[in-house]
């Protein structure tokens, strides 16, 4: 019968190595979140308000909405 001798596992500062691992995995995840965020949404976003207010004229806006009656206080 042969028995071979298992490795002992390691204990000691194992919580410390896996931590290590994941917060620095953890971090990298958030960081490529956020950057992906701000470029497929913020950026989006920040270009289309910008393109709306472009040609945006309040008073014309404005005129519109009273003409179709939606102020009660504007005659």
């Amino acid at each position: 019968m042969s028995s071979s001798v298992l490795a002992k596992p390691q204990m000691r500062g194992l919580l410390a190595k896996r931590m290590r691992f994941h917060l620095v995995g953890a971090f990298i995840v958030s960081m490529g979140a956020a950057t992906y965020y701000k470029f497929a949404v913020g950026e989006a976003r920040k270009k289309a308000y910008a393109d709306f207010y472009r040609n945006y004229d309040s008073m014309k806006d404005f005129e519109e909405m009273r003409k179709a009656g939606i102020f009660q206080s504007v005659k």
